[in-house]
């Protein structure tokens, strides 16, 4: 009997896997709606709409930018959904529709679309664009509303203070009427709308570090970096915990850092790269002028990603290092 050894070569890849873009788009959905859900229950219906308003401006800027631009239509995968989910946890809920909408043109047309789309940008779309923000409305990015205002009209200068991050610094530690660390834990605080309650992103992690969606490395690696210096810095327990639960540090280290496109491949460049942000973060905090430096510490971490990839890039199995020719360098 005659047998068919021919060898069918193909185009790779060719290991596949049952995942995709959307299934995974999906996963960080669903993990996202426990601090969606804190944030609306904490600041009311004006929550709702800057989530909706987001979501919606964010999906219509990837259709419309992918119509002009004559490519294929990309909405189904859900990467828009998830990153006007990330934009609206950014922002504070007293935000004008019309700037939250801005922002998400930002987020999708320039920083996402304007670079190929998805997988081809070199930063995370909703950081950026609540950097952006931040800089062209510093006076509403940087007070939140307060906690169990229930906002439902539209006077966004109404029932806005400090966050808790603006009520702690190295000179004088924890100010006069700094929420407690439970506030902060559940969420009954001022602050932007992801901000708020540490326990409802940390069950967010917990799922996708359970679906295996993400690798602990970055969050466990930022956060306890964090952690360690401020403790370190203050000398105070509840002050390393203010700094651990207030600001985006959660939101940042669990979401965003995480991002694929983003965020290094390889387990030593996780490592580096989480270490850095949080050193990044901490130097920001503590000598900086802005009492938040999570955003600017994983953009730039961001830029610096295809340098951590080089340099920590494995071996190619059968590679024979180059031995240094020592009669050539004499």
């Amino acid at each position: 009997m005659e047998l068919n050894n021919k060898l069918t070569v193909s185009a790779s890849p060719h290991v596949k896997s049952a995942e995709t873009t959307t299934g995974i788009m999906l996963d960080v959905i669903i993990a996202l709606i426990p601090a969606g859900v804190a944030s609306i229950f904490v600041f009311g219906l004006k929550a709702l709409a800057v989530i909706a308003v987001s979501v919606a401006a964010c999906v219509l800027a990837e259709f419309l930018s992918r119509k002009a631009m004559k490519r294929e239509q990309t909405i189904g995968d859900l990467s828009a959904v998830v990153t006007g989910l990330l934009l609206a946890y950014n922002l504070p809920a007293t935000m004008p529709l019309w700037e939250v909408a801005l922002g998400a043109v930002i987020a999708i047309v320039v920083v996402k679309q304007m670079f190929g789309g998805i997988g081809q940008n070199f930063v995370n779309p909703a950081l950026l664009a609540r950097i952006v923000l931040m800089s062209a409305f510093p006076a509403r990015m940087s007070a939140g509303a307060m906690a169990g205002t229930n906002i439902t009209g539209w006077d966004v200068e109404a029932a806005t203070g400090a966050t808790p991050m603006g009520m702690i610094s190295l000179a004088d530690g924890l100010k006069d009427g700094a929420p407690s660390l439970m506030d902060m834990f559940i969420g009954t605080t001022s602050g932007c709308l992801g901000e708020v309650s540490a326990l409802a992103l940390m069950l967010g992690g917990l799922y996708l570090i359970i679906r295996k969606v993400i690798s602990p490395i970055i969050p466990v690696a930022y956060i306890g970096t964090v952690a360690i210096i401020t403790l370190i810095a203050f000398g105070d327990v509840n002050a390393m915990l203010y700094e651990v639960l207030g600001g985006g540090l959660m939101i940042g280290a669990i979401f965003m850092a995480t991002d694929y496109t983003t965020s290094p491949i390889t387990n030593k460049g996780k490592w580096i790269y989480a270490i850095c942000a949080g050193l990044l973060t901490c130097l920001i905090r503590l000598f900086g002028s802005l009492p938040e430096g999570v955003s600017f510490s994983i953009i730039i971490m961001n830029i610096l990603v295809p340098h951590i990839e080089n340099a920590t890039k494995p071996t190619i199995f059968g590679t024979v290092k180059e031995k240094k020719n020592k009669e050539a360098d004499a």
